[in-house]
């Protein structure tokens, strides 16, 4: 059994059957990347615009909707803010958001 407590580097450790599972990366059972040792954090992205602007209009309509539904209820306004809740999810739809993602 490996010890947990050496110190190795990665090469050494995609050597290791307690690290692979007892596949060696050269016979195609694992995929290796390489590592350079250093840590370079992905940048900053906070999404487009447009992506914001939908998912504010999908939250504002149901906070809209379910005062709505406390107070009275208002169906007149639920109805409205259920359209908006729609009108939003096809926006956001439309304009690929599951696309922001880094």
């Amino acid at each position: 059994m490996a010890d947990p407590l050496a110190s190795r580097t990665m090469g050494e450790a995609s050597q290791d059957p307690a690290v692979t599972g007892g596949h060696h990366p050269a016979d195609g059972a694992m995929l290796t990347h390489q590592v350079s040792g250093l840590f370079t954090p992905l940048p900053a992205y906070h999404g487009r615009t447009i992506s914001w602007i939908s998912v504010s209009a999908i939250v504002v309509a149901f906070i809209v909707g379910g005062i709505a539904l406390i107070t009275g209820p208002t169906w007149w306004l639920f109805w409205v803010s259920a359209g908006l809740a729609v009108a939003g999810c096809l926006v956001a739809a439309a304009t690929n958001i599951m696309d922001d993602w880094y």
